[in-house]
């Protein structure tokens, strides 16, 4: 990694993750010993953000068991640890294994400055793109995702209507429809103070993908960041996207994995 990627990532890790700030509405930022956490209701996104980079073997595992503990006692089913390849111990991975998280899907870091991303939007023909306004809209981008990820949108639905209602300047939600019907789906989060925006979605149903239907979305939310005077694009990109960001312009910083912890 060069220089600037390292300093790119420095800076990611200070402002996204140490100094985190909430992800929504309800929710908490907990700064407690060697681990920055986020703590909100079942439905919300419960988990290990940030831990100190001196994190040293002794001191690991009464961390990770304190974190089991925490969210227990608050009655979660689950929560996340956030685990970036870059975080220390080195082991912390075969660690969290043996406390009874387990591993999901690796995504890729992906960050971008907003400055040289192109914000110009070119849709295949029959397809628009327009902004979520209200409850319904959220519905079209729940359907849009079930159908182009083949996955439960019941808790994003929770938290995406939670933003729009109480939150609406921190969450940009965008619809690729044809017709009247949803194609693909996506949301930035917008993280105020720090520089930073998340993108977010993006799956695209099976017939419209290839068409650059993705890289219109995100030309678009790349133009509403630097609107609004954001710096930097980050993603945690799936293997399916991570090449089309990488042509347009991000660059790979590291690779995160959600550890997740299920009570049984």
């Amino acid at each position: 990694m060069n220089h600037d990627h390292e300093a790119l990532l420095a800076l990611f890790d200070r402002e996204m993750r140490e100094h985190a700030r909430p992800d929504g509405p309800g929710v908490r930022v907990e700064r407690t010993g060697d681990v920055v956490r986020q703590v909100g209701a079942a439905d919300d996104w419960n988990g290990i953000v940030w831990s100190a980079p001196d994190l040293d073997p002794a001191r690991a595992d009464a961390v990770i068991a304190a974190q089991v503990a925490h969210y227990a006692a608050l009655g979660h089913g689950e929560f996340e640890w956030k685990l970036y390849a870059h975080d220390r111990p080195a082991g912390l991975a075969h660690r969290l294994l043996d406390a009874g998280f387990e591993a999901e899907e690796p995504e890729t870091l992906l960050v971008a400055p907003v400055e040289e991303l192109s914000t110009v939007v070119e849709l295949p023909d029959g397809v628009r793109l327009r902004t979520v306004r209200d409850a319904d809209d959220v519905e079209l981008m729940a359907r849009a995702h079930e159908r182009a990820f083949g996955s439960d949108w019941s808790r994003l639905r929770h938290q995406v209507l939670a933003r729009l209602a109480e939150d609406p300047d921190g969450f940009v939600g965008v619809l690729a429809m044809v017709g009247d019907e949803p194609v693909s789906s996506a949301r930035m989060e917008l993280y105020p103070g720090t520089g930073f925006a998340g993108l977010w979605g993006g799956g695209t149903v099976e017939a419209w993908r290839g068409k650059g239907v993705y890289r219109a979305l995100v030309a678009f939310r790349a133009r509403i960041a630097a609107e609004r005077g954001y710096r930097h694009l980050q993603v945690d990109a799936s293997e399916m996207s991570s090449p089309i960001l990488r042509r347009l312009g991000f660059v790979a910083l590291s690779t995160t994995t959600p550890y997740v912890y299920r009570s049984r």
